[in-house]
């Protein structure tokens, strides 16, 4: 099966489907051709006009979609063909074994299949077509349900079947205790007093149907206090390694199992957990250190509110691993290793569990973070950031990262997503690290990493809302269908059952509760003290308020008490754990309400105050494409914002959830001078550095989003196959969510002058904010109606001796521009970006600007370094695994292999080029650390598998 759920901020696209699916003939057997006739009325591909996609396969020998063709969102899957008005065909020839691949022997006994636009944004969900003339039901009890029993009880048990005499065996917990034959079965199953699996197995020839159901018995609870000093989700034992307690909140349930391996899914009374108010717990006993067990909890409540569910199967709550038939196969066997297997017959997420697990070695433990109002945020989004998706890609860029001297990187949350092609704000498990980009480990690696270089790690948390897969949502959860999936109740107690303001997705937490705060508490403490994590950015920070609606946006936008209240409390919180903790909201509202919090404690010691986030997008793409209105941009600092007293406004151009500056210049540029044509891509290039210079120097925190200093160009909305696709021209949702791809590597953008400009003169932008002391200073701005708009920034209490004034002067218009300094004082200045001098005679003197130029003059010179970093940053070895040899992306004078214990056992010296290969058909299949040297002695170490 396929789930995809595209979410974002603001939107959601998620679809379920009454498809119309008639296969003619009908019945028809694996050994014929056959047409599925579609009919998309009724379904969300109804007013999609395109082709339309068929992600298809077959259930063999019992298990449901194997031998799938193509891959999802690829026009490689099979294409319907237009019968006419609303009705698709797809033809199956000449047969099924044929058609998908399945070797002859096998058992098709369905077909499964999910229709689809080609982008995979608007699909049907999964449809089941019958294969074969003898077919199986169960009509009592539901197919896969649980029936719930008192000690005693009874359950009825009947099916049928199709196409004559079958013979019919029941199972209760692997065992056989009763069977007979027919077209018919019927037996109930008396004096039940433990939980049991039942399998009702109907067999006709060499095709057998397996039909599962289950009951759960009431075990009736023990009452006793929960151990001191637990807390909830999993409690290891430090002094006993074979032991854990696991605790839950459930208020209003009656009794909870916890069914796991180390019980088969079976769970006898023993496994029953104890209660203590609205806890429930029970130490587990038994376990082997180092070993992966998983888990759920079988929360019961015989007395649900109406359309809820009386028992409801989940993972806890405060995972940190959790295992998804979803996503699992999905995710790529090099970036999580030895992925623990999902376990065979259950269904939703399971916790992992394992104890005597050693602790990271952290490399830093004492990072001192980066000032505030120094801070430059690179702004990242794991998947779109290079070809494996995972923090390792970003641990091999770390030189790309210093070389740009930025001292901060903002991951785009990486916590436990519904999918796998995500931004990751339709998060699930806000303490389980997302596994499609790599282990709990590997990102403390390039956490610690970052430390080692002076760089901050701050992560997008999304604790506005949950999705449909959260255990908090799915204990009491609205759930007429029956599906196992739904939205919070009116008796959650974390979520509201209607969002309580305008730009709701998922399920919105009510965060005046209880039981939310402490949830979100135990969030932020799990990444700070687990992951070391600098700071948080809080996503959607409008959505923090009890009192409004989802149809009233004007009270959404308006000041909310209770909203700046419990922000407050988390931000409190999160410095009472690190006094020097970054708090960054993205609340993009009035100033009276951001000052509350730009302001608070902001004159302790060390000084707190939250950031603000300052989007700044339209005017600055005014500027970037030449065009003279609507381009103040003052919002950019602090000084922008009334009644902000610290400099706590992160302003940026651009940012993720913008469209791409490069790309409005290039389509909708000023080309009213042919010879600086924005439209075309070097001039379009040409001025980003200025933007830079405009933005980046400005006193206080910046961000820039990933690849702006290379001119990304691609439009945020470019859809997996190449086209982009915008809300406008959407017939069936958008592509802004669809994975980008990676030409700033594989085109090698570091090499190409136009880009590589931006990124030098953005670096030495940053390099000048963090490091000279003026840009903590004050400033002014001078921007609105003009194309010229100019910064100063100064600090009067430096001396003269020190650079104490800076002058930044812009021309953003498509033709030459004398543009006046308006100095503070004559002498001798410097233009900071090459340090050499300029006489001042008069402060009003001009200077004529090019067209998207800048000029940068200093009363004192920069005398920044200019030492770079290795720049080995993306050396790579191919192929790797590899058996025989491999080679270097990059020429070498000397390559060295050694063992993991050290041992050096095989080297080589030499002129060698990039088509050299390197023979390790010697060595023994293993793993191998990789020292490579190139002409200027600059080093790096890489991994090799040799198999």
């Amino acid at each position: 099966m396929r789930k995809i759920l595209l979410l974002f901020i603001g939107l959601c696209l998620g679809f379920t489907s009454a498809a119309q699916v008639t296969p003619v003939p009908n019945p028809f057997e694996a050994t014929q051709s056959v047409t599925l006739n579609f009919n998309k009325a009724g379904t969300p591909l109804a007013s999609y006009s395109g082709t339309i996609y068929a992600h298809i396969g077959v259930t063999v020998n019992g298990n449901t979609w194997q031998n799938v063709i193509g891959q999802w969102g690829q026009t490689n899957q099979p294409a319907l063909t237009l019968v006419s008005g609303t009705t698709y065909k797809l033809d199956i020839t000449p047969d099924l074994f044929t058609y998908f691949g399945v070797a002859a022997g096998s058992n098709i006994t369905q077909i499964c299949v999910v229709f689809r636009n080609a982008a995979g944004s608007s699909q049907t969900s999964d449809i089941f077509i019958n294969v074969g003339s003898f077919q199986a039901s169960l009509s009592a009890p539901v197919l896969n349900s649980t029936t719930l029993v008192n000690s005693g009880g009874s359950l009825f048990i009947a099916g049928s079947n199709t196409g004559g005499t079958a013979n019919y065996n029941l199972l209760a917990n692997g065992t056989s205790i009763t069977t007979s034959s027919g077209t018919s079965f019927s037996y109930t199953d008396t004096n039940i007093t433990v939980n049991k699996n039942y399998e009702l197995q109907i067999s006709q020839g060499t095709v057998t149907f397996s039909r599962r159901f289950a009951v759960l018995v009431n075990p009736g609870t023990v009452t006793e206090s929960v151990p001191a000093g637990m807390v909830d989700g999993i409690n290891y034992n430090s002094a006993d390694t074979s032991k854990a307690t696991l605790v839950l909140t459930a208020p209003g349930k009656e009794y909870v199992y916890v069914a796991g391996s180390f019980n088969n899914y079976t769970p006898t009374a023993a496994y029953a957990m104890k209660k203590d108010g609205d806890k429930f717990w029970i130490e587990l006993t038994g376990l082997t250190p180092n070993v992966d067990y998983n888990y759920q909890y079988w929360v019961v409540d015989t007395t649900p509110s109406s359309g809820s569910p009386a028992l409801v199967k989940t993972a806890d709550p405060y995972s940190t691993l959790v295992l998804s038939p979803y996503d699992d196969p999905y995710i790529p066997a090099g970036n999580y290793p030895n992925l623990p297997a999902y376990p065979i017959e259950q269904s939703r997420e399971v916790t992992v569990l394992k104890t005597g697990v050693a602790p990271y070695n952290w490399q830093v433990t004492n990072f001192e973070k980066p000032a505030k109002e120094k801070l430059v945020v690179y702004e990242a989004l794991v998947r779109d950031f290079d070809s494996n998706r995972s923090f390792q890609n970003l641990i091999d860029k770390i030189d790309y990262f210093r070389n740009l001297h930025v001292n901060a990187i903002e991951l785009m949350p990486v916590m436990e997503f519904e999918g796998t092609e995500s931004w990751g704000y339709n998060t699930s498990f806000h303490m389980a690290l997302d596994k499609a980009y790599g282990t709990e480990d590997k990102l403390r690696e390039f956490i610690d990493l970052c430390h080692q270089n002076g760089i901050a790690v701050i992560l997008d948390v999304a604790l506005n809302h949950a999705f449909g897969r959260n255990p908090m949502v799915r204990m009491w959860m609205k759930d007429p269908d029956g599906d196992g999936w739904g939205d919070a109740a009116a008796d959650n107690p974390y979520f509201n059952e209607f969002a309580k303001h305008a730009y709701s997705v998922g399920n919105d937490f009510n965060h005046t509760s209880a039981y939310t705060k402490v949830y979100v508490k135990r969030v932020i403490k799990h990444w700070i003290e687990d992951f070391h994590i600098d700071g948080f950015r809080w996503d959607l920070t409008k959505g923090f308020t009890q009192a409004c609606s989802a149809s009233n946006e004007t009270c959404t936008n308006q000041y909310q008490q209770d909203r700046v209240d419990i922000l407050k409390e988390y931000a409190g919180y999160s410095w009472d754990l690190d006094p020097t903790h970054y708090t960054i909201f993205e609340h993009l509202g009035t100033d009276n309400e951001e000052k509350e919090w730009a302001n608070f404690r902001l004159n302790e010691t060390p000084s707190k105050g939250v950031m603000m986030w300052g989007k700044v997008t339209d005017p600055y793409n005014q500027l970037s494409m030449g065009y003279n209105s609507s381009n103040d941009i003052s919002d950019i600092g602090h000084e922008g914002h009334a009644g902000f007293n610290g400099k706590r406004v992160m302003g940026y151009a651009e940012s993720h959830d913008e469209e791409r500056l490069m790309y409005k210049n290039l389509t909708y540029g000023n080309s009213a001078n042919s010879a600086h044509d924005v439209k075309t891509l070097p001039v379009a290039l040409s001025r980003m550095s200025a933007i830079g210079a405009i933005s980046i120097l400005v006193p206080g925190p910046k961000m820039i989003w990933h690849f702006g200093e290379l001119g990304w160009e691609y439009s945020i909305y470019t859809c997996n196959n190449g086209t982009v696709n915008t809300p406008s021209d959407a017939t069936s949702g958008d592509c802004k969510l669809d994975t980008k791809p990676q030409p700033q590597w594989t085109n090698n953008w570091l090499g190409q002058t136009n880009r590589s400009t931006i990124y030098n003169d953005w670096s030495r932008m940053i390099q000048m904010k963090e490091t000279l002391p003026v840009f903590s200073g004050d400033y002014d701005l001078n921007s609105g109606t003009t194309l010229q708009p100019k910064l100063y920034v100064y600090d009067t209490s430096l001396p003269d001796s020190q650079l104490k004034n800076v002058v930044v002067l812009t021309n953003f218009d498509v033709t030459a521009q004398a543009v006046v300094a308006n100095f503070p004082y004559t002498g001798n200045w410097y233009n900071l970006m090459d340090d050499s001098p300029v006489s001042v005679s008069n402060t009003a003197m001009s200077f004529t600007i090019q067209p998207g130029q800048f000029l940068i003059f200093g009363n004192q010179q920069a005398n920044l370094s200019t030492d770079a970093f290795d720049t080995l940053y993306d050396v790579a070895l191919a192929p790797n695994p590899s058996r025989d040899q491999f080679m270097v992306n990059h020429a070498l004078k000397q390559l060295e292999i050694f063992s993991l214990n050290g041992q050096k056992v095989k080297s080589f010296k030499g002129d060698f080029n990039e088509s050299f290969s390197y023979g390790i058909g010697d060595l023994p299949t293993g793993l191998y650390l990789v020292k490579v040297t190139d002409a200027n002695n600059r080093e790096k170490t890489l991994k090799l598998v040799k198999h």
